[in-house]
């Protein structure tokens, strides 16, 4: 048997992949690197519970990825596995940021990042 990382034993063994954590990793990676970009930070949403009460993190829609380009805009990256779909909530907050100036989209890997942000410069020349 397995142990967690609390030492506790752990009866089966874990068999998600996570492909969205994998494909977080990979754009964040790519976003925090990227010349164009001059901050950016992932944003944690859901609950928990803690104590006997339920938290909230974050707020509805947020995107992943929240930052600020070098030239002032804002940005935000909805970060999504091969086969994930938007909700409707996150659309509408892209389109948000996208209607206040800002550059928003939905990443599945690193060429997304490298062709949004490519785009994202030519149409503030």
């Amino acid at each position: 048997m397995a142990a967690d990382l609390f030492g506790l034993e752990q009866l089966t063994a874990r068999t998600n992949s996570r492909p969205e954590a994998a494909a977080l990793v990979e754009v964040l990676t790519a976003v925090r690197t990227h010349p164009a970009v001059a901050w950016c930070e992932r944003m944690n949403s859901g609950a928990a519970r803690i104590g006997g009460r339920f938290v909230r993190f974050g707020f509805t829609g947020c995107p992943d990825v929240l930052g600020q380009l070098r030239d002032g805009r804002l940005l935000g990256v909805e970060v999504k596995a091969q086969a994930g779909r938007l909700r409707p909530e996150q659309a509408v907050f892209l389109e948000r940021i996208r209607g206040a100036g800002g550059v928003a989209f939905v990443a599945r890997d690193l060429r997304d990042v490298l062709r949004e942000l490519e785009t994202a410069k030519e149409k503030q020349l």
